[in-house]
């Protein structure tokens, strides 16, 4: 069904079953890895068995997140649970065709999402666009419907929030982000930790990274377009991981006079992953994904198209700059 589920019945379902399998998209970010993890733990503390999978396995920039050791890849065989729950993930090929190997048992599907493009592909959908993270949706299930907040669910729900909103700097930001954050605190969160752990360790790879990617950085449509590409050739010469380059294109975003920001990054199958930064609401960066297949948020939204580089590149620009006018 299309119309989203409540909450009251999604508690529902998650009462009438005892196995489940987590699952996030592939490139897993901060939401998508901390909204397994928080809802995982609440359902443990509920006597639930719970598999957490991701198609890539877990980023080393999550690995303080306590149970963070129970994120693993799609194992061989498919698991034996009643109920696969997909986190954060606009549509279900994200998820990768491991993933939804491992998941091929589940009797019922729950998608829980905040992507304005999730078509709803679950039996039960709560798809919520104006709220800022995914994270932030399921402390409104966990506090509104008395399941259990553990205080591995409590960090990982602030770090799905923090890191989906820029450290709530972002516009998406609401009253109930700040309101929830407070609670959080309440409950013993040590923002100062956290908050150091999540933005300042960097492996000096990523600094590699930003020097490289400074070397490419161009403007298009007088200043209010900014771009820059990484080669797979540069990813081997630094070792990087596919976790250094998620946030780079912020910094381009906020160059003065910038309104979209583009980031094209060259994949080892020769595909190009297309990363989409909007300043404000004179451009659409879901609709410009979209028009290539992508999706995801007003502001931030990305897109996987054949290469060469300077194809995607020239095709996607052309795009943003009729968007622009």
């Amino acid at each position: 069904m299309s119309e989203n589920t409540t909450y009251a019945d999604l508690a529902e379902a998650i009462r009438a079953h005892d196995s489940f399998i987590l699952l996030s998209h592939i490139r897993p970010d901060g939401d998508a890895i901390g909204s397994q993890l928080a809802l995982g733990h609440s359902l443990e503390e509920m006597g639930k068995t719970v598999y957490y999978i991701n198609e890539d396995g877990l980023p080393d920039n999550l690995a303080f997140l306590p149970g963070s050791e129970k994120i693993q890849t799609p194992p061989a065989e498919a698991l034996n649970v009643q109920v696969c729950i997909a986190l954060d993930c606009a549509t279900k090929p994200r998820l990768g065709d491991g993933a939804l190997q491992a998941a091929s048992q589940a009797k019922l599907w729950i998608n829980i999402d905040h992507h304005i493009s999730n078509p709803a592909y679950g039996d039960l959908n709560h798809i919520d666009a104006t709220s800022p993270a995914t994270g932030q949706i399921l402390y409104q299930l966990i506090t509104s419907q008395n399941m259990p907040l553990p205080e591995a669910s409590r960090d990982s729900i602030y770090v799905a929030v923090s890191t989906d909103t820029g450290s709530f700097q972002y516009s998406n930001t609401t009253a109930a982000t700040y309101e929830m954050a407070a609670e959080l605190v309440r409950q013993g969160l040590d923002v100062g930790t956290i908050n150091a752990k999540v933005y300042d360790s960097n492996p000096f790879r990523k600094i590699e990274l930003l020097r490289s990617l400074l070397n490419t950085l161009q403007l298009e449509d007088d200043g209010q377009v900014a771009h820059w590409e990484l080669p797979y050739s540069v990813k081997e010469q630094y070792n990087l991981k596919p976790e250094d380059s998620e946030d780079q294109i912020d910094l381009i975003r906020g160059i003065e006079g910038v309104i979209a920001a583009a980031f094209f990054e060259e994949l080892e199958d020769g595909k190009i992953r297309v990363s989409l930064r909007a300043k404000d609401n004179s451009f659409n960066a879901c609709e410009t994904a979209q028009l290539f297949g992508g999706g995801g948020h007003a502001r931030a939204a990305g897109i996987r198209m054949p290469g060469p580089i300077d194809d995607a590149r020239t095709q996607v620009l052309a795009a943003i700059s009729k968007a622009l006018s």
